[in-house]
């Protein structure tokens, strides 16, 4: 290392520091720059450059929130920063007219946020955030970290300082403890559908290849393999824990769990009750886009037209319950199927794990905040509704959290349509006044019997107004 590389001094602490530059904390930021002349912010990522889920940019993948889901729209539509700002500096906002496409392609929201991550002052790549500690003499938050070169080694190390602190740093790749021996080995082909891409020739040339898991990455991956492998000799397998391969709710007065109302309400509700309704919620964010179920099905049915059915297996209502290697070069999966309590066994060449994400852990990077936390009974960080980590009275400084908060703001937590939304608030919260004005009403359904408002939103440093139910 070379030395130090403060980006800020003691004497003029930022008033907010993001951790992690992913689509929430890149939405935070460019709203705050729209109140450049009242606000001080910086940064911080480990990553060279901003990349959204590289490994999942397969060709023709849509997102499956319209493209007003942009980092601002649906707080500032005048935002230099919006999606259509984007294609007109692009010189491409007729071609977009006339494509006539509400929900665009991952690849194109990937490339807009990463023009906003290259234009918009005030980011740090390369920096990966050590620790953050409270210094109660300065009534400031120490952020500790480390400068990387090009290759990911240590060059630096550096401190800023800030009022307020916002952590995005995101979820990372979930894989089920009977896989992960395999799936960390090196040579053994188990891999994340995170990593799809980087891996998809060696894929192709398997024999045999099982995906596991029932969402939409799952569906796509499945339908990627099958559209490259030969009819009648396709050898895939699909498997899932889920019930069936589910289509995911889309109806619009479905949607409406993705409001700020419904985010509302489900903040006001008992933790046991929280703690029960999200896992039966799976459907809103876990199925799978009724065009992809349907271009498998198109893609399996053309298969039988001249004769006999396609060698591809999907069965859902199973979960793998070991797995091994078989003579160095294959996978043995040890399988339960849950309703009818029977067991088989597998053996393929690859295996895909579309088994999602999980909030990454904080621990270590918070620990020095761990004296100040309070927790709810499961062990997790109660987290206000304006999305503030609940500290001890003694830390005037607010500690904000994006898409951690599913345990008590509901399964718009990892939602990109609300991603707009929730840092204008957070925004509002911090200045104690309203640069961005919210709607009060966001949804046409009544998720209990009192309807709530938004809250009023307090100066730093005073108590928050309680929800007030409108008649």
């Amino acid at each position: 290392m070379t030395g130090t590389t403060p980006h800020h001094d003691l004497d003029h602490p930022h008033d907010l520091v993001g951790i992690g530059i992913g689509p929430f904390n890149l939405s935070l930021a460019a709203l705050a720059h729209g109140i450049p002349s009242r606000l001080s912010t910086a940064f911080y990522d480990q990553n060279p450059a901003f990349h959204w889920h590289p490994g999942l940019l397969l060709e023709g993948a849509t997102l499956q929130v319209p493209f007003l889901a942009d980092l601002v729209t649906l707080a500032d539509p005048a935002s230099p920063w919006t999606f259509l700002n984007y294609l007109r500096t692009r010189e491409r906002l007729f071609p977009f007219y006339f494509a006539e496409r509400f929900h665009i392609q991952r690849a194109e929201y990937d490339a807009y946020c990463r023009w906003v991550s290259t234009q918009l002052p005030g980011l740090h790549f390369g920096h990966h955030v050590d620790a953050v500690r409270w210094n109660p003499e300065r009534a400031l938050f120490e952020i500790d970290y480390t400068q990387l070169d090009t290759d990911g080694e240590a060059e630096a190390l550096g401190r800023a300082y800030a009022r307020h602190i916002a952590l995005g740093v995101g979820t990372e790749p979930y894989v089920p403890e009977p896989l992960r021996p395999l799936a960390d080995a090196p040579g053994v082909p188990v891999i994340h559908s995170a990593d799809y891409l980087h891996h998809r020739e060696r894929l192709l040339t398997a024999e045999h290849v099982t995906v596991i898991g029932s969402g939409q990455s799952g569906a796509e991956i499945f339908l990627d393999l099958l559209r490259a492998r030969p009819t009648g000799a396709e050898k895939i397998h699909w498997l899932s824990r889920t019930e069936a391969f589910a289509p995911m709710e889309y109806s619009k007065l479905g949607l409406e769990h993705f409001t700020p109302d419904y985010t509302r309400y489900f903040h006001s509700l008992p933790e046991p009750v929280r703690n029960d309704l999200v896992p039966r919620q799976w459907q809103l964010h876990k199925g799978i886009d009724a065009d992809t179920i349907a271009a498998i099905h198109d893609e399996l049915y053309r298969r039988t037209l001249h004769g006999g059915w396609p060698d591809a297996v999907l069965t859902p209502g199973v979960r793998v319950r070991t797995a091994g290697r078989v003579a160095t070069t294959k996978v043995e999966l040890h399988l339960e199927h849950t309703q009818q309590a029977t067991r088989s066994r597998l053996t393929t060449d690859a295996v895909v794990l579309a088994t999602g994400y999980r909030e990454r852990p904080l621990d270590r990077m918070l620990a020095g905040l761990d004296p100040y936390l309070r927790h709810d009974s499961a062990g997790r960080a109660h987290i206000d509704h304006a999305f503030r980590l609940v500290l001890d009275k003694s830390v005037t400084g607010s500690v904000y959290v994006q898409n951690a908060e599913k345990h008590t703001h509901g399964v718009g937590a990892p939602d990109l349509g609300l991603a707009a939304w929730r840092s204008a608030t957070i925004l509002n919260t911090l200045t104690g006044d309203e640069p961005y004005p919210l709607p009060r009403r966001t949804a046409f359904t009544s998720f209990g019997l009192e309807r709530q408002e938004a809250p009023r939103i307090p100066a730093q440093g005073q108590k928050l107004t309680p929800l007030t139910p409108l008649r």
